[in-house]
């Protein structure tokens, strides 16, 4: 005999009633809890990258070609059985097809996760979210204001691995924001690029124009990178590298054409900031131009930009004081320490920077 069932949420008989909502024929259903899954998965998702990453198995693909479990264990020496649950994993998330038992890479993978890529992100990944130990410390952080472990105690060992990993997608974006400033036709430009990283704004410009020259600071530690990509890329006898923290090294007054200021000002609370962007101007001759580029979070409308959000969580959670600051902010202060004709532009996706100018008359 047929018994009636209860429905799923009994709670809602009396109060989702037509006679009390008033919309005939609906039912009133929860939301799903598909975005809270999405977030608990994100640690494994994150993690399984890394792993695959640091197997080699991407790389291993692209040596051997399409395969199934047991030959791309082979070819790495591991457990095909542990294997294959990884790497399935990786299908699921679209870094990998499988096609017939056998892996294969696709076109994000070719781009972006074989380490001979064209805008290679495999070094990138296991540091972009910054120490991981800080993230299981995160609401402890938020309590004291300040994270037990801020990447200011050890900068080298953070900064390294990170401007290494981060130097191809920069250096695209440095050499694409040619089309919207136009520094190649600048007459012997003058760069001064400071937290240079791996330089890769510096040496766009120099491999732009043949007769640029560029100072590129960063922290002793650190410069050893930027001189590495300068020798790499052939111009290193026109840079003179400063090492040394970049509030503190000298700087000329009125003697640079361009300041490049990029991914610096979201490791400063905004004092920070604006002392970055008055050292830039005081740098600056008349007409010459700062580069701030960074992520930027549109306060109004937080979903415009949920990277730049995102970037700032993960800043609060591994620095002293640093935050991803508004467009509001950024063109104000821009604005504040005299700098005219003031723009966004974006050379590739998601990469954002400011481009302003300095008066003929300095009004300061």
């Amino acid at each position: 005999m047929f018994e009636p069932r209860d429905p799923a949420y009994p709670e809602l008989k009396k109060t989702h009633t037509a006679a009390r909502v008033g919309r005939p024929w609906t039912d009133y259903k929860p939301p799903p809890a598909a975005p809270v899954w999405g977030v608990i998965e994100g640690l494994g998702r994150y993690h399984t990258l890394c792993a695959a990453l640091e197997l080699g198995v991407f790389d291993a693909i692209e040596r051997i070609g399409p395969c199934d479990a047991a030959g791309l264990s082979a070819e790495l020496d591991v457990s095909a059985t542990h294997l294959e649950a990884l790497v399935d994993a990786v299908v699921v998330m679209g870094l990998l097809d499988r096609v017939h038992g056998r892996y294969e890479l696709n076109d994000t993978t070719r781009r972006y996760l074989v380490t001979d890529g064209p805008a290679s992100m495999a070094s990138l990944v296991p540091v972009a979210p910054g120490p991981h130990e800080n993230w299981g410390r995160l609401a402890d952080t938020v309590r004291r204001g300040r994270p037990a472990t801020p990447i200011e105690d050890d900068p080298a060992a953070f900064y390294v691995p990170l401007v290494e990993g981060t130097f191809t997608t920069t250096f695209r974006t440095a050499s694409r924001a040619d089309l919207k400033m136009r520094y190649s036709a600048l007459r012997a430009p003058r760069v001064l690029d400071l937290g240079a990283g791996g330089a890769p704004w510096a040496i766009a410009v120099l491999s732009a124009v043949p007769d640029a020259t560029a100072v590129v600071n960063d922290l002793p530690g650190v410069v050893g990178v930027a001189e590495a990509k300068l020798a790499e890329h052939g111009v290193a006898d026109r840079a003179e590298v400063r090492a040394g923290d970049y509030f503190e090294i000298a700087i000329e007054d009125d003697a640079y054409d361009l300041v490049v200021l990029g991914h610096l000002c979201r490791a400063e609370p905004p004092v920070g900031a604006r002392r970055l962007i008055d050292r830039a101007f005081r740098a600056l001759r008349p007409e010459g131009r700062i580069v701030l580029s960074d992520y930027f979070v549109n306060a109004d409308e937080l979903g415009a930009n949920p990277h730049a959000v995102l970037m700032g969580t993960t800043v609060m959670a591994s620095t002293a004081a640093g935050r991803c600051h508004s467009h509001a902010d950024i063109s104000g202060w821009l604005a504040d320490a005299g700098f005219e004709a003031i723009r966004l532009i974006e050379p590739i996706g998601f990469q954002q920077a400011y481009v302003a100018t300095k008066p003929t008359a300095d009004l300061h």
